[in-house]
């Protein structure tokens, strides 16, 4: 993190928040945090793994990302472990990278940098060739890699994040997508998916799949509130 923090700094950067935004978002030693950055951490977050991220911000980096569930990428999952099978964004299969993508342009903040394994990098540019990817381990299994040393994966993110942020910096904001998009989420319990019924504007697909539809940031916001569901429904929480 304080690699990207760096990278972010050199190339111009005046201020930078950091979202700790895996599993109980108390992962960052707040101490250790580099001096130039401030620190949302905790949870419960209305917007999650976005939570303070608005049209204000020039550019977003998304740092330690993985693969979607289905991916032979390291760890890969969406959200929510073995719970969620699969994902649909406008009937394109996506996962927390594609999710927050499409979130953060829906608001006019370009992605500028994405670091993880290699199948994660490689799921983003999937989304945006523009973005810059710094891939520290590559995948051999879901539970194997060939890591880089740290020191040189450390260099590589803070340099990919210095030269993403120019890049985002040269192509501008994205345009701002006032459209509603539909979002699919296909459970492994077709439990949860009928407790999901319940909410205003979900509806059934078939007996694990549930559909909604609104604008990215109002998706992303309310697909929390999915995931609260089915974690008190099942007993299993997000890992984000």
């Amino acid at each position: 993190m304080n690699a990207a923090v760096r990278g972010a700094l050199t190339a111009g950067a005046t201020r930078v928040l950091v979202n700790d935004a895996h599993g109980s978002m108390r992962n960052l030693l707040a101490d250790r945090l580099h001096p130039g950055a401030s620190l949302v951490r905790g949870k419960p977050k209305r917007m999650g793994m976005l939570e303070g991220l608005d049209g204000g911000f020039d550019a977003m980096l998304c740092i330690g990302f993985h693969a979607r569930a289905g991916a032979l990428g390291v760890l890969s999952h969406s959200f929510f472990g073995h719970e969620i099978e699969d994902m649909w964004l406008d009937d394109r299969p996506v996962g927390e990278i594609g999710f927050a993508h499409a979130t953060a342009a829906a608001l006019g903040v370009p992605v500028a940098m994405l670091s993880g394994d290699d199948v994660a990098c490689e799921e983003m540019n999937g989304w945006d060739s523009g973005v810059a990817t710094v891939p520290v381990k590559y995948a051999r299994d879901r539970f194997a890699a060939r890591l880089r040393p740290a020191a040189e994966a450390r260099a590589a993110i803070e340099g990919g994040a210095a030269a993403g942020l120019r890049r985002a910096a040269a192509g501008g904001r994205p345009t701002v997508a006032d459209g509603s998009l539909t979002l699919a989420v296909r459970w492994q319990s077709s439990s949860v998916a009928a407790q999901l019924e319940a909410v205003p504007g979900v509806t059934l697909k078939d007996s694990r799949t549930v559909v909604t539809s609104g604008t990215a940031p109002e998706l992303f916001r309310l697909f929390g509130l999915f995931m609260q569901v089915a974690a008190a429904r099942t007993g299993h929480y997000p890992y984000c």
